[in-house]
């Protein structure tokens, strides 16, 4: 069977609505966002997982608990899962950033790899903490599905470090809507990209809330 890592974004919140700036601001889930988690733990609960990981964020961990209170397993929280940390512009959004730190936001635009959001992180800082945590867990589990739920800028961070793509094009290359899950199974060649970004799970008036 081999290793399965599922990475699910977390549902929907207010700045997910908005596309101002969360990083690490800690919203809850909207409604929607609880449904979301719920459709999730639904459609998914009939598989035999192993573990699940989690970022220890408000809006990861509610998104997370009802598939584990489901199949029966802890939460194992993480810090590197947690998502990128925009710095100064945290709660902004990005027609502010670009009136008041102009310079920056086209650094990170054209090369977020090396160059942060001001005080923030860049993505190979952020693929580092994850990449550790991916590490554990395949040293932990070479068998079964094991859930992995983070947030956006940090899932396609991880993607891209897995599949062989510049860090430095995370956003072009790779869309995590919210509650979307993606799936890499690791074979004897490396991982393997098998689904991604799918909403299937969630009822059709939920699918159409896309968010940022």
């Amino acid at each position: 069977m081999g290793l399965h890592l599922y990475f699910l974004r977390h549902g929907e919140t207010v700045f997910s609505k908005s596309g101002n700036y969360s990083g690490s601001l800690d919203p809850e889930l909207t409604a929607q966002g609880q449904q979301m988690a719920a459709d999730f733990a639904q459609a998914y609960q009939a598989l035999p997982w192993t573990a699940v990981f989690c970022s220890p964020m408000r809006r990861t961990m509610a998104t997370a608990t009802p598939l584990a209170q489901a199949v029966g397993l802890e939460l194992q929280l993480r810090d590197g899962l947690k998502e990128i940390h925009y710095g100064v512009w945290e709660g902004q959004t990005p027609a502010w950033v670009k009136q008041n730190h102009l310079e920056d936001y086209i650094h990170w635009m054209t090369e977020p790899a090396w160059n942060a959001p001001t005080g923030g992180e860049t993505a190979v800082q952020i693929a580092n903490r994850a990449m550790a945590v991916i590490a554990e867990i395949e040293a932990n589990y070479t068998e079964g599905n094991v859930l992995v739920v983070s947030h956006k800028a940090t899932l396609r961070i991880i993607l891209c470090s897995l599949l062989g793509i510049d860090l430095g094009r995370f956003r072009d290359r790779i869309s995590i809507l919210v509650a979307s899950v993606s799936l890499v199974r690791f074979t004897q060649y490396g991982p393997r990209l098998e689904l991604m970004g799918d909403r299937s799970h969630l009822n059709p008036e939920l699918r159409a809330l896309a968010g940022t």
